[in-house]
């Protein structure tokens, strides 16, 4: 495993840093290894995207990775059961199950699992068909659903068998009683369920849309669950299956830690979304509220000071809160994000942007950067080039202008006299975390 890895960091350069992507490899060999991903498959990409998933989880196995795989077959069953003269009927976002229908469910998800099990056998990835036996269930509620499962436990054993032996485990959302009545459950509900019991580091559910999408059919980059729920909700555009699906989700990471955060993206971004800040697709997470503050006085100046020493290795010069005047400053409750703005000649300027290295890839930075952003018409800052951050900052700049050590970026600045003053404002500036000779050293403060 460790001799593929310095290939797979250039193979991913891509991507992202290097830096980043060693980050994330790093990570993800520390966690327990049935903790390390649950994947939940849509019925959609296993008809329309077999060949980028294939490669996708290929891939993972190839750096000694192996996800926990989850899946439907939302499109497969209503071909199937109108073939069979069965008229599909949802109540609540579920689908209702009769005897009949449930004879479907049963045999078009043992196929499709067969089905994707074998795709990879084929690329000589070691897979693992778990057709049942994980979910324990009640039936919800035999007079409006039929026979749908709600999961009252989830079984581990067969997974954590196949993941000790390097190979994924594919599961279907098939269920059972107590008594052995085969049930239908929902996958995503199975999905939130056996991360409920496992608590991976990543969840990820892959779909045809590659997101959730807005009215405008446009992928939503980033939710926040704490600041944006309740707005989301309320939107026309939020309905049926869609509604049901942000509210399990809402009530699966409100069940989990804090930094937990829910992917939903494409396969062939699978790796984007794994092994970079930035990521790819829908970033959903519980959150943390954003506070903005006008003053260093309602700031904890040692917390401020902690998360940017750690973050850049390096602490603050020693006169940074008297001789920088913030404009606006955007502060996560815990002190795991910030953004520090000051004014220059009328423009704002992003002295700081700052994340927690712990808290890089749960989209906090994402959350801080859409509040300030929705409040800052016109900015420019300055960021060394060899910062690992600054693929993000040129997918969020209108401009930039290099002048060793320094890029400079700006965006919803008009004109080139405007600009032009703001590159050499930001090239002129003095630096505000200390030297990293004179931080080694003893007596550095």
């Amino acid at each position: 495993m460790h001799d593929v890895r310095p290939t797979i960091v250039r193979l991913l350069s891509n991507l992202g840093s290097a830096r980043e992507i060693q980050i994330y490899l790093d990570r993800f060999s520390q966690v327990d290894a049935v903790r390390f991903a649950v994947v939940k498959v849509g019925g959609a990409v296993l008809r329309d995207q077999l060949g980028p998933l294939v490669s996708s989880l290929a891939f993972l196995q190839q750096v000694g990775l192996t996800p926990i795989v989850i899946h439907g077959a939302g499109p497969q069953l209503d071909e199937e059961m109108a073939a069979a003269g069965i008229r599909k009927e949802t109540v609540d976002g579920l689908r209702v199950t009769s005897p009949q229908g449930l004879a479907v469910v049963r045999r078009v998800l043992q196929l499709q699992n067969l089905r994707l099990v074998e795709a990879l056998q084929a690329e000589a990835i070691r897979a693992t068909s778990i057709p049942t036996g994980v979910f324990e269930c009640e039936i919800l509620d035999r007079e409006v659903y039929g026979l749908v499962g709600r999961v009252t436990r989830v079984h581990t054993s067969g997974m954590k068998t196949a993941i000790d032996v390097g190979s994924i485990p594919v599961i279907a959302s098939l269920g059972e009683t107590a008594e052995g009545q085969i049930v239908n459950v929902n996958a995503d509900w199975g999905a939130n369920e056996l991360v409920k019991r496992i608590e991976p580091y990543k969840i990820i559910f892959l779909t045809g849309t590659g997101g959730l999408l807005d009215g405008d059919g446009r992928i939503i980059d980033s939710i926040s669950l704490v600041t944006d729920y309740d707005r989301l909700m309320a939107e026309p555009w939020i309905h049926s299956g869609m509604r049901l699906k942000m509210e399990q989700i809402h009530q699966l990471l409100m069940d989990l830690p804090p930094a937990t955060s829910l992917s939903i993206t494409s396969p062939d971004e699978m790796a984007k979304e794994l092994f970079t800040h930035r990521g790819s697709g829908t970033l959903v997470r519980r959150g943390e509220r954003i506070l903005t503050l006008q003053s260093w006085d309602d700031v904890d100046l040692d917390r401020f000071s902690a998360l940017v020493a750690s973050s850049f290795g390096r602490p603050l010069v020693a006169d940074y809160f008297q001789r920088t005047r913030p404009l606006r400053i955007y502060l996560s409750e815990h002190y795991r994000a910030a953004v520090v703005l000051t004014e220059e000649d009328g423009r704002a300027y992003m002295d700081k942007f700052v994340v927690a290295e712990e808290a890089k890839g749960e989209g906090l930075g994402r959350a801080i950067w859409k509040v300030m952003r929705g409040e800052t018409p016109q900015l420019f800052w300055r960021s060394r080039q060899d910062n690992a951050i600054n693929e993000f900052y040129f997918a969020h700049a209108d401009g930039t202008f290099r002048t060793d050590p320094w890029t400079v970026f700006w965006y919803g600045i008009p004109g080139w006299d405007a600009v032009q003053a703001a590159v050499e404002h930001a090239r002129a500036r003095r630096v505000s975390l200390v030297d990293p000779v004179s931080a080694a050293a003893p007596d550095a403060t």
